[in-house]
């Protein structure tokens, strides 16, 4: 073999590792934190979940006596990516307010929550997909593209998502 056959065979070879190094530690992020569950939703895989939810926020519409009890369980929780909005408003529609909106919308219309159930399972989900814990400045200081295992609010893109 030549040296250019070799360079393409060590490239390939690094960029295999690469992936495969990205996807375990992806992996091993995911099965290393604990299982919680509330209100029958048991959380277990930050990314699916997160899309699942977004997706039960985009489709579940909510009368206006079920949105005063999101609202209201909501409003009681400092949006951790932005601490001087409440989660019920966020100050953006990031990822992570919108995954939190979709699984209050959920737990309302499908297993008929209360404000003090959704008020739970929505910190319980914070603390699941950020066990260290928000600043509470995300959204200042640039961190809206980072995930939220790094402090950050998953991005605000539904379809590239960064969780």
């Amino acid at each position: 073999m030549n040296r250019k056959t070799y360079a393409i065979l060590a490239a390939t070879a690094l960029a295999v590792a690469a992936l495969f190094t990205f996807q375990y530690a992806g992996t091993a992020w995911a099965a290393s934190k604990p299982v919680t569950t509330v209100g029958g939703v048991t959380f277990e895989d930050v990314p699916t979940q997160t899309k699942q939810f977004i997706a039960w926020n985009e489709s579940i519409q909510l009368t206006p006596a079920q949105e005063a009890i999101r609202v209201e369980a909501l409003s009681a929780i400092p949006a951790p990516c932005c601490s001087d909005n409440s989660a019920a408003t966020c100050c953006c529609p990031c990822n992570m307010a919108k995954s939190v909106w979709g699984l209050s919308k959920h737990l309302i219309t499908e297993k008929g929550a209360g404000v003090a159930e959704v008020r739970q399972a929505a910190q319980d989900w914070f603390a699941f997909i950020n066990p260290e814990g928000f600043s509470g400045d995300v959204c200042y200081i640039g961190g809206c593209g980072k995930a939220f295992h790094e402090n950050g609010c998953g991005g605000m893109r539904h379809d590239h998502p960064v969780f």
